[in-house]
């Protein structure tokens, strides 16, 4: 749910309410849950950069999301200043919470738009890890900084800041052209993604969690991931940025689409990313984005350290 906080609102008191409710709801002793078992609950909340640049300008989280290509956005839909993220198994728990928060923040804060969406069924990647696959059938999310050494380095914003501890998170929710792309043959739907469909493993061979080998190429000297491949020209290394923490989540209205939402501890991952991307990614061809927005993701807070804190406080 993405939202605007009104003018003159007390940045400050209003995430520290919104911190003691989310405490409430997650422990299940908020009224306002209407009895439900709170379960899995997680509530992750983000505040736009109109907001971080009221603190100081310079901070991380005070750009805003540039425009890319293939873009359908009504102005309602581009950016905001506050990112509520609310994720249950149950689903019944989702709207409960939402109309808690909403009614704890009361006319200081304004919706601009929501979205549902799910994760399909997990895919074992490596270990400990699983990745659920999109509505396109190829499994989604398989690299990114998973080790604590890559979180460090690409994911979590550190030194003598207020936001030590946080991240940035990209919003943008895509309209995927699924009948389009269902006439494809198997092999084709492949090659514009550069992993089996079935194993999620890199045409260029090896394990699902194996770094595709991009230099690989045919007897006859094709590359084995072709020049336009999604996760070709998406790499890391082949763009020169760190690792994003991606957690997509497939809809259904009004049409099939992907919430994609990437996490990283700088917003130039995602920007120089999608213009390399922008360039020639077989996958763009087919999605359109319909809503854009970037927020600074807060850091972890408790009874001793409110929400919002110290950047608001």
């Amino acid at each position: 749910m993405i939202a605007d906080v009104a003018d003159g609102v007390a940045v400050g008191p209003l995430l520290a309410e919104l911190g003691q409710t989310i405490r409430a709801l997650a422990a299940g002793t908020e009224a306002r849950l209407m009895g439900l078992p709170p379960g899995d609950l997680t509530v992750t909340i983000g505040v736009g950069p109109r907001l971080v640049r009221m603190v100081d300008p310079s901070l991380p989280g005070a750009a805003d999301l540039p425009e890319f290509s293939r873009e359908q956005i009504a102005p309602q839909a581009r950016g905001g200043d506050l990112l509520i993220q609310i994720c249950a198994s149950d689903a019944v728990v989702v709207p409960v919470v939402a109309a808690a928060l909403l009614g704890q923040a009361g006319d200081r804060v304004h919706e601009r738009w929501r979205q549902s969406g799910r994760r399909g069924a997990n895919i074992p990647v490596d270990q400990d890890r699983t990745a659920p696959r999109n509505v396109f059938g190829f499994i989604d999310g398989i690299v990114g900084p998973h080790t604590t050494a890559e979180q460090q380095r690409d994911l979590w914003l550190a030194g003598p800041t207020p936001v030590a501890g946080g991240t940035i998170a990209v919003l943008r929710r895509m309209e995927l052209d699924l009948p389009r792309f269902a006439t494809l043959s198997v092999g084709d739907q492949e090659a514009v993604f550069g992993r089996r469909r079935v194993t999620g493993v890199p045409l260029s061979g090896g394990a699902i969690a194996s770094d595709p080998d991009l230099g690989a190429k045919t007897p006859d000297g094709r590359y084995l991931i072709p020049a336009d491949a999604h996760i070709r020209r998406a790499h890391s290394n082949v763009v020169g940025v760190g690792l994003m923490l991606r957690r997509s989540y497939s809809t259904d209205e009004p049409v099939p689409g992907l919430l994609f939402v990437s996490f990283q501890n700088d917003l130039r991952t995602f920007t120089s990313t999608l213009t390399h991307m922008d360039n020639s990614d077989a996958l763009l061809r087919f999605t359109t984005t319909t809503a854009s927005a970037t927020f600074l993701i807060l850091p972890g807070f408790d009874q001793q350290r409110q929400l919002g804190a110290p950047l608001f406080h």
